[in-house]
């Protein structure tokens, strides 16, 4: 089995966030999908297989973190896509089939890559006792953004609170199914993007994820309504940073960006 790792979320190498992606004619059991999940140690890896024509999706799509299997994966699924159009596995739209239903990727001539995923919902909620020191910053406000994506949003007070968070991981993780998005308005919109965000995930084996796709379906919707504008621009200040450009279209989000392949090898086992 031919293994990569693609950068997605970003136009270069060694930024935004890296994951495995594995063509496959059929999936294996799930165990070995963890196994390899495991031995790739990347937020995610992605697993995918071709599914008969004439149906709804073109594959079938999974993706794993190094410690379980997730309902929702934005930049595995750019990975995937970019893996299909550029290797020539696929030409056109791409319509995975997931656990989030089917999601559409679509590649543009300058190389950005589209994916249409759900909106999540959100849920305005109480601060949860204990968050504040947990994530070592006063949040403004909490909301809870429904399954699919399992994590709380918390605006903080401003951009640079984002970047210095230093938060306790193991705490962090008795207040949401994945984790927390932390999030601020951008201090200088000249600089090309309207808000700011970190994304911690304890509770799937992911401390900080560099740039995530779903939990701009969350972000997307919040900022929309702040802003007032349905198409925006998201940074995700992790050390390997990243952008995500948005488009609210109800109860679907659009998320683009790029992918750059990095790693090609053989699966040996």
């Amino acid at each position: 089995m031919r293994i990569r790792v693609v950068d997605a979320f970003t136009d270069r190498p060694f930024a935004g966030n890296p994951a495995g992606v594995l063509l496959l004619d059929a999936f294996p059991d799930d165990d070995r999908l963890q196994s390899i999940a495991l031995e790739v140690n990347h937020a995610e890896t992605a697993f995918a297989h071709p599914l008969p024509e004439g149906g709804e999706a073109d594959w079938a799509l999974r993706w794993f973190t190094p410690a379980t299997e997730v309902n929702m994966c934005g930049h595995a699924t750019l990975a995937t896509a970019h893996v299909l159009h550029s290797t020539g596995a696929h030409r056109g739209p791409v319509r995975f089939a997931t656990r989030s239903g089917v999601l559409i990727a679509t590649a543009s001539e300058d190389g950005s890559i589209t994916l249409d995923f759900p909106t999540a919902p959100l849920t305005r909620v109480e601060i949860p006792e204990g968050v504040a020191e947990a994530l070592g910053a006063e949040p403004l406000t909490a909301f809870d953004t429904g399954p699919n994506i399992g994590d709380l949003v918390i605006e903080v007070a401003d951009e640079k609170t984002v970047h210095a968070l230093r938060p306790d991981h193991k705490a962090l993780g008795a207040h949401s199914a994945r984790g927390i998005i932390a999030t601020a308005r951008a201090e200088n919109p000249a600089l090309d993007y309207d808000f700011v965000s970190r994304c911690f995930f304890p509770n799937v084996g992911i401390d900080e994820d560099p740039v995530t796709g779903s939990a701009h379906t969350a972000l997307a919707p919040y900022w929309s309504e702040r802003l007032g504008r349905t198409e925006l621009t998201g940074l995700q200040a992790s050390p390997r940073s990243g952008r995500v450009r948005t488009e609210l279209r109800g109860e679907r989000t659009l998320l683009s960006g790029r992918a750059v392949t990095v790693i090609e090898g053989e699966l040996l086992v």
